[in-house]
């Protein structure tokens, strides 16, 4: 066993490794990029494999006081397919698993070799992880006879997520599933890099993951008409009628900057600066607020030492509701739009209008998008952004839709910065910035280093 001790860090905390699945079937961050750059919608029909009421779903808008449900989603290809034996779970418990759980270790595991780290060589290694999930109401009730009892008390528990990923790993660190509605994967960022900087553990791994083990995220916005009538997520735009519900999964590998610089691991970006909040009493949970979100980003600005006119890109929430996007707008308007040139404005984009909302992976998805960017030096389009949505004044700041791909070049530091939003219905919000290093050459890779 192990006899180091973890230690406190001063210094910076960096994105060493990435891995992701995204709806279409993607499955590497290359293909991720590949998608975003070419301006591709990931949105798809229901799946007919996971004995879904599929017309019960799409009958809901004839009911009274229920909304259209459109027949698509963001819908991950590979969410039944896994290799128990290669994790060394029984094919019986691996049925009995939530996908989410499935997944997130395949995801971890490629996370690490993305990284340059062997995953067999740390067992008794004080290393986090740090997963977000909600409940996805995957399988038979536990509170029933069937052939897969007794492996529903670790299937089905949410903090099984992380567990399992430690468990298959062997690592001793700090581990667990983070909740916090569609803010979950950022604000378990914000652990993992909070973790390593008061020494909990070495350098961690964080995340998030949504796998829908049923439709239940549909009827309940259905009944809230909440969902686009179109099957598109149409984030910031006039057109936006409701958001559009998403599947993906993200894992990032999280460590102090002298740790990946001293084993040659590529650094995607520094952490400058993470913070969490809350909305608050005064109004139901599940509406957002701007006032909230404000104080957040103007938190999150202090703790990374950066000013907001620094901020070049954002990568917001952007639900495609008439409520939240013009709440988030307001306050990244009043925050970074306010302190910019108009003939240099910061972009805003977001992910959902490729994916969907894939909900606690919501944050961890847009973030590997900014790393994907610094990398490769260009900003991507954000789909259905040609007519932004007229709730916001955008001529009172220097706050612009981005709308094609274009060259994302450094600043006079040499630095590029950007910013990555989410909110949830727990009224939870969650912030961070990053700093990216010089983008790579077009086909230059890192090599491959032991841990």
């Amino acid at each position: 066993m192990s006899t180091t001790t973890a230690i406190t860090t001063t210094g910076p905390v960096v994105i060493a490794g990435m891995a992701v699945e995204a709806p279409g079937g993607i499955e590497t961050p290359e293909g991720f990029y590949a998608a975003l750059a070419g301006g591709v919608e990931l949105v798809e029909p229901f799946p007919r494999d996971r004995d879904w009421p599929v017309d019960q779903v799409l009958a809901l808008g004839a009911l009274d006081g229920w909304g259209d449900v459109p027949d698509a989603g963001g819908f991950l290809h590979g969410a039944a397919e896994f290799d128990p034996l290669f994790f060394g779970v029984s094919p019986r418990e691996a049925v009995a698993m939530d996908p989410q759980q499935r997944v997130a270790m395949r995801v971890a595991w490629r996370a690490l070799e993305n990284t340059g780290i062997d995953p067999t060589t740390l067992r008794d290694q004080e290393v986090g992880v740090y997963m977000g999930a909600s409940i996805a109401e995957y399988g038979p009730r536990a509170a029933a006879v069937n052939d897969y009892s007794g492996h529903r008390v670790a299937g089905t528990a949410l903090g099984a997520v992380a567990g399992r990923i430690s468990h298959v790993l062997g690592t001793v660190g700090p581990s667990m599933t983070v909740d916090t509605a569609c803010a979950s994967s950022l604000t378990a960022l914000h652990l993992a890099a909070n973790a390593i900087r008061t020494g909990e553990c070495d350098w961690a791994l964080a995340g998030g993951v949504c796998v829908m083990g049923s439709p239940g995220a549909f009827f309940e916005f259905a009944k809230n008409n909440g969902l686009s009538a179109d099957g598109h997520c149409k984030s910031y735009s006039s057109a936006a009628t409701g958001t559009l519900w998403g599947e993906g999964v993200g894992v990032v590998i999280v460590e102090p900057e002298e740790r990946a610089r001293r084993l040659g691991h590529r650094i995607f970006g520094t952490v400058l600066g993470t913070r969490v909040n809350h909305n608050g009493g005064g109004g139901p949970i599940v509406v957002p607020n701007a006032l909230a979100q404000q104080r957040l980003v103007e938190r999150t600005i202090a703790a990374a030492g950066v000013s907001s006119a620094d901020i070049d890109v954002i990568e917001g929430h952007g639900t495609g509701t008439p409520l939240g996007d013009p709440m988030e707008l307001e306050a990244l308007q009043n925050t970074y739009g306010a302190s910019r040139p108009p003939d240099r404005p910061v972009l805003l984009g977001s992910v959902k209008s490729n994916a969907g909302h894939a909900q606690a992976a919501a944050g961890i998805l847009g973030l590997i998008k900014v790393l994907l960017c610094g990398r490769h030096g260009q900003t991507v389009p954000s789909l259905y952004a040609d007519t932004p949505t007229g709730a916001l004044d955008w001529d009172r700041g220097a706050l612009a839709l981005s709308t094609e791909l274009r060259p994302w070049a450094p600043r006079g530091d040499g630095q590029r910065y950007a910013a990555v939003s989410s909110f949830g219905v727990s009224g939870t919000n969650a912030h961070a910035i990053v700093a990216m290093p010089a983008a790579d050459r077009p086909g230059v890779e890192s090599e491959a280093v032991s841990a």
